[in-house]
């Protein structure tokens, strides 16, 4: 299982860098993580719950840093068990690259691997279950760091939410108008078979009838 990602951070090299060593930042970020506990500046445990497929299981086990390169990245390994389930283990090289003063290119490639009740999932599912993580580990992170880069995106989502409700609020307002036109339809017809117009036109038909047929 191997998967790679790049995400821009609007945040300086040296403080994702910093953040990339916080262990609350971390356990913030990581999808289902319960504790994440530093043992020393390379050495940190962990509790994971995870979900793939049917397979739901808690994670104890340990995290580490190696090939230390600050600001520049790192790489970072981890192997966890869930009892019946399994495990999984796997690691990540994560590099940082400026993009200008205030914004960071983070990259990752990672490849990992599971055993027990998880190996015989299917390998798309937990391919598909391990992307999903990895997404909303970094993009979790990226809010967390991000600074200005949070404001921007709640902003964009206040934004879409409000185009989104424009947009339902307009959708129920034809719909109504449509009901509306439809009811008047309607009433006009129920109006018209029960008035004194329906009746002229029936007499008017029946007389023109009775012409064609005593002509």
């Amino acid at each position: 299982m191997e998967m790679s990602g790049e995400y821009r951070i609007a945040a300086p090299r040296a403080r994702v860098w910093a953040a990339l060593n916080d262990p609350d930042i971390l356990r913030d970020s990581i999808p289902g993580c319960q504790e994440l506990t530093k043992q020393s500046d390379t050495e940190m445990s962990a509790v994971v719950q995870a979900k793939v497929g049917m397979v739901r299981a808690t994670f104890t086990g340990a995290v580490t840093l190696s090939n230390l390169n600050p600001p520049i990245g790192y790489t970072i390994t981890g192997e966890g068990k869930g009892g019946v389930a399994g495990f999984a283990k796997g690691g990540a090289d994560v590099s940082l690259a400026e993009d200008g003063p205030d914004a960071t290119i983070l990259r990752y490639k990672a490849q990992g691997q599971v055993g027990g009740k998880l190996a015989q999932i299917g390998a798309r599912l937990i391919d598909a279950t391990a992307k999903q993580m990895a997404d909303q580990f970094f993009a979790k992170f990226a809010e967390r760091v991000g600074g200005a880069g949070v404001q921007e995106t709640a902003l964009a989502r206040a934004e879409h939410a409000v185009e989104h409700a424009v947009e339902g609020a307009a959708s129920a307002v034809a719909e109504v108008a449509q009901e509306a036109e439809q009811e008047v339809e309607k009433a006009a017809v129920r109006n018209f078979l029960g008035g004194p117009q329906m009746w002229a036109l029936l007499a008017l038909v029946a007389g023109i009838v009775l012409i064609i047929i005593f002509r």
